[in-house]
């Protein structure tokens, strides 16, 4: 698949539920499989097509699951990945934002001070600051955090939808209430 086609799929589409609350994003590849299954139906389109051997189908934008599910209390898991998307890629000491490959991972309360890894003491950090702050607190080091680190919650999930929204005209009439 041509590299173009790969990025294509994996566009983001805003999943509601059946009462039109959002409740997930997903890449295009999982949204046309949810579609073509009668579980989901388009709500809004991209305008794009995609082609099989019979048909074309235009990339949805926006779904919505024809039967309402129940979303229970989600933890995600703590990841790098959740952790950088939950400080949206920012350096959370210098306010930098980077690419996720530019990020590492930093305890706030160094570990070999007792501290712990949990979503409460793990930020995103560019190179130099985490090189700065080394083995001390923020404190110690002249630094100080542009937010202090939380679980990834419902909130941070819906918050981040709206981010996402942002440049998406068609997301914003669901995200925006």
């Amino acid at each position: 698949m041509p590299e173009a086609n790969q990025r294509l799929m994996q566009t983001p589409v805003l999943v509601l539920n059946a009462s039109y609350e959002p409740i997930n994003i997903t890449p295009v590849r999982r949204a046309v499989v949810l579609v073509i299954k009668g579980v989901a139906t388009t709500e809004e389109e991209d305008g794009a097509y995609i082609h099989s051997a019979r048909l074309a189908f235009r990339i949805p934008s926006v779904i919505r699951l024809r039967e309402f599910r129940r979303i229970p209390f989600q933890t995600r898991a703590l990841s790098r990945k959740n952790i950088i998307m939950r400080d949206r890629s920012t350096c959370q000491f210098c306010g930098r934002v980077l690419p996720a490959a530019e990020l590492t991972l930093d305890h706030v309360v160094p570990r070999s001070r007792g501290g712990r890894t949990d979503w409460d003491n793990l930020v995103a950090c560019c190179h130099p600051c985490n090189n700065r702050k080394g083995d001390r607190l923020p404190e110690e080091a002249g630094l100080k955090l542009l937010r202090p680190p939380r679980a990834f919650t419902l909130h941070t999930s819906r918050q981040l939808m709206r981010l996402m929204g942002r440049s998406d005209q068609r997301w914003r009439k669901y995200l925006f209430y």
